[in-house]
């Protein structure tokens, strides 16, 4: 993927100057030392890594085209940051924190959730670029599970690595293992079929994440929130070049959210704006 860094600078800067403020002063000078920077042949090649079974988020189109939210957000990220040029290495999602770990890859996207566990190892960027509440899932006519002491002595799914997955292995540090846990090998759209053929009886998501995998309606969320948390990259930790480039994927995310495209993006891709920060 080659881009045309003056053009796009140019361009940037020409909406930086329409702000006003320090805000935009400040915008002005990060698009300028962008563009030094491209000019001077400094551009910095970014590995940024997704996968390709989250429908909506990142999976591969009739077309065999990658796409998603997500894929497409860090598509408008990097026109908006002439100093960097990403590319998009597509994973399991299981590999994807071990590859950032052997710097395999720079920073992850597959709507990663920030939580204690995934903070005491990996660095996040400040600004989120969507929010989400998880919730049990389980078939339409299953009327028996409103918590996660209903799932006692049951077989949940769940994907390996996961911020689903941490809800369940806590719940069972705590409860001594009383929810078999069955970690996901296959796509997300998965959970559907494995959830109304009886082989296990709940999963757990995000409350978008719903129509997207189950477009047919087979399934419902069901009892209060287990949790909910603001929606990031994932970067290495305690690495000053892995921090600038959070930094300045902020800045570009806090344009995206001014201008709109944050919020238009969610609509496309997930029907309704997801965008909105933690309300804490």
């Amino acid at each position: 993927m080659r881009k045309s860094w003056t053009m796009a600078a140019a361009l940037l800067l020409t909406g930086v100057i329409a702000g006003c403020g320090s805000g935009a002063e400040k915008s002005a000078n990060q698009a300028k030392e962008g563009t030094a920077n491209a000019s001077a042949g400094t551009v910095k090649k970014i590995v940024v890594g997704t996968g390709t079974a989250f429908p909506k988020i990142c999976f591969i189109d009739e077309n065999g085209k990658l796409t998603g939210f997500d894929v497409e957000l860090v598509k408008e990220i990097d026109k908006r940051l002439p100093q960097y040029e990403f590319e998009l290495q597509t994973q399991e999602f299981a590999n994807l924190l071990l590859s950032l770990e052997t710097k395999k890859i720079d920073f992850v996207a597959h709507e990663m959730e920030k939580n204690p566990e995934r903070e005491q190892k990996y660095l996040f960027n400040k600004e989120p670029y969507a929010h989400w509440r998880n919730k049990i899932i389980v078939g339409k006519d299953n009327n028996s599970i409103q918590s996660l002491d209903d799932l006692k002595g049951k077989k949940v799914l769940t994907g390996a690595t996961s911020a689903e997955a941490q809800i369940l292995e806590n719940y069972n540090k705590k409860n001594n293992n009383a929810i078999n846990i069955v970690y996901q090998s296959g796509a997300a759209k998965d959970s559907v079929n494995q959830i109304t053929t009886g082989r296990v009886e709940a999963t757990v998501g995000a409350d978008f994440s719903l129509p997207l995998i189950d477009p047919q309606g087979k399934l419902k969320t069901t009892g209060d929130d287990l949790s909910e948390a603001d929606i990031l990259f994932v970067f290495r930790k305690d690495d000053p070049e892995e921090q600038k480039l959070a930094d300045d994927i902020d800045g570009a995310i806090k344009e995206l959210k001014a201008d709109g495209t944050l919020g238009n993006l969610s609509k496309q891709w997930l029907g309704s704006d997801f965008t909105a920060d933690s309300k804490k």
